[in-house]
């Protein structure tokens, strides 16, 4: 069936060509409109599928804490229009790496690291509750706006948290059993953003990516918010450990170390949660002894000449 389908398809572009073109070439015309039209559908589904989680996301908000949401939505527009007209810049160089420098764009590997030590701090595990997550820069690059979404929503559960905590919001918590999949979705949305940018970064790092980390690492430090993560995102975040691993022994561009340094910090943060932190130091212990194997082998051979 299949093979008299290709030889019906074939006969039809054949008749249906236009003069002054080959039936390889209308072929490949034809070929390049279909896939278009896909990929036009697909978009489209893309589109429609995050606009469902947002509001997914938004349903859910409201169900645990009306009234927060109600009162954030005015403060947060005015902080946010504020973070977009005083957006955070870096100065300075890219590191040296005795080669020539390739790239124009300007980075400070100070700032980036003092946001990163900022990071650790607000999610030490010793402090008695966490610190509240600051609003978000939404001005962001076009691989940045995927996690805009994923991140507010984790960012309102971090605050509903804390507020509840403390008696300011009355909180409903349990919605969250209801509901696994947002919350689930959201997570593996954030994680999947962030493996793609550390997979081709763009410097310098505005610290909306920042944001990004320290809201997840602060969602599995939470010792309530961390078990509805956990219990189904543990997977996700255990492919997510080795994408970071794999990208810091593959790449092998010149000037590679601000990229490798974000890497390196974002494993560092992950590894402050006991959770996590023994299946990381597996998986890094992994790798460490595939290469003494690789190595031993290249030394056998090396030694029978």
């Amino acid at each position: 069936y299949l093979k008299i389908s290709k030889l019906a398809l074939a006969f039809a572009i054949i008749h249906s060509k236009p003069p002054g073109k080959s039936c390889k070439e209308y072929t490949e015309h034809l070929a390049k409109t279909v896939s278009e039209q896909d990929f036009g559908w697909k978009s489209k589904v893309e589109a429609l599928e995050a606009e469902v989680l947002r509001l997914r996301q938004e349903l859910l908000l409201n169900k645990i804490c009306p009234r927060f949401c109600l009162e954030n939505d005015a403060t947060a527009e005015i902080l946010l229009n504020q973070e977009c007209i005083n957006p955070m810049s870096y100065s300075g160089q890219l590191e040296d790496s005795g080669c020539d420098v390739s790239n124009d764009y300007a980075f400070d590997s100070l700032g980036i690291a003092s946001d990163f030590h900022q990071s650790e701090h607000n999610v030490d595990t010793s402090k008695s509750s966490l610190e509240r997550v600051p609003l978000l820069n939404l001005c962001c690059t076009s691989k940045e706006e995927s996690l805009t979404a994923p991140v507010q929503f984790l960012r309102h559960l971090l605050e509903i948290r804390k507020l509840s905590e403390g008696g300011i919001l009355q909180a409903d918590f349990t919605q969250l059993e209801n509901d696994p999949f947002t919350v689930c979705s959201s997570v593996s949305q954030l994680l999947d953003g962030l493996t793609v940018f550390y997979n081709s970064p763009k410097f310098p790092v505005s610290n909306f990516l920042t944001e990004a980390v320290c809201v997840l690492i602060s969602l599995i430090t939470d010792t309530k918010l961390s078990n509805h993560v956990l219990k189904k995102c543990f997977k996700k975040l255990e492919e997510f450990k080795k994408n970071l691993i794999q990208i810091i022994l593959r790449n092998s561009s010149v000037n590679r170390f601000q990229a490798l340094h974000a890497v390196s910090n974002t494993l560092v943060l992950l590894g402050r949660n006991n959770i996590l932190r023994n299946s990381l130091i597996s998986l890094l212990l992994s790798e460490v002894r595939q290469f003494a194997e690789q190595l031993l082998q290249a030394h056998q051979v090396l030694s029978s000449f």
